[in-house]
């Protein structure tokens, strides 16, 4: 049987380019400028108003109570004019479907 011997040259060379690569470094503070966020005075408005309406109850118990307590003694009363306008306010006719 054979045995093959290999002779690896001139690694210090190949070690010797990688070396003599300078790598320049690059000052990243001044290159890029900080993110900034500048919110319209209306912007502002529109999160204060939506804070303030995250913060309501989900139910008004008041009128809930009203309600209920004017079914239970049968003198609740459904004005059917208000709720067809309330529908027509609600309603865009100028929008094709």
């Amino acid at each position: 049987m054979g045995c093959f011997l290999m002779k690896i040259n001139r690694i210090d060379k190949v070690s010797q380019v990688y070396e003599n690569q300078q790598i320049k470094k690059v000052g990243l503070k001044n290159r890029y400028k900080r993110d900034e966020l500048n919110l319209s005075n209306k912007a502002i408005e529109y999160k204060n108003a939506f804070n303030e309406i995250k913060e309501l109850p989900e139910i008004r118990e008041n009128k809930t109570k009203k309600i209920k307590d004017e079914i239970t003694t049968g003198t609740y009363k459904i004005d059917g004019r208000k709720i067809v306008d309330k529908m027509f306010e609600k309603a865009n006719f100028d929008k094709k479907v």
